[in-house]
């Protein structure tokens, strides 16, 4: 001021130095303009700011809970797949002594059976061989018969002494192939 003071004196007006009343005008304008961005463009910013870091903060807090609920079903799902499988090998084990109980059955059974299919053929093979003595008794009997009419040269037709004759004649045989099997 004193400065412009003494140039207004001289009457030369520097350029270079501003009027006092550009320099109050512009500092008035610097305050109000101040005072407007304090009062509705910082708050607005702040705001937004806020919204923006609630935002994101919600964001990951979103994440962290995903990532856990993620990890949760990753555990659940390992225990079930180490219930399943633990299962699996029971049923596995289950069906194993299952099968060795039915193939034991299955030989116990085949056992009983070859048995008792053994049995009917002794059965039969002894009725066949008992039906064969019958019909040798007879047949040798006949030819005993014969045979000894041919020898002693009479007729002997008399049948309870055929019949006698033949008895004795296959008990001796009995005997000898006793004796000789005990042998």
């Amino acid at each position: 001021m004193i400065y412009a003071a003494l140039s207004a004196a001289e009457g030369k007006v520097n350029p270079l130095v501003p009027n006092v009343w550009e320099i109050a005008l512009t500092l008035v304008t610097f305050i109000v303009l101040l005072f407007i961005v304090n009062k509705f463009v910082v708050p607005a910013f702040e705001k937004t700011y806020e919204e923006r870091s609630a935002a994101i903060e919600g964001g990951i807090a979103k994440a962290e809970a995903a990532q856990a609920e993620a990890n949760a079903a990753l555990d659940e799902y390992k225990q079930q797949l180490l219930d399943a499988r633990t299962e699996a090998n029971r049923i596995r084990e289950e069906a194993r002594a299952e099968g060795s109980k039915i193939l034991a059955d299955l030989k116990e059974k085949a056992a009983a059976e070859s048995a008792r299919i053994t049995e009917q053929a002794h059965v039969q093979i002894e009725a066949e061989r008992q039906a064969a003595v019958v019909s040798l008794r007879g047949e040798v009997g006949t030819l005993a018969t014969q045979l000894a009419s041919r020898i002693v040269g009479e007729a002997l037709d008399d049948d309870a002494r055929s019949a006698r004759v033949v008895d004795r004649f296959l008990s001796d045989l009995e005997n000898q192939q006793s004796a000789g099997a005990s042998n």
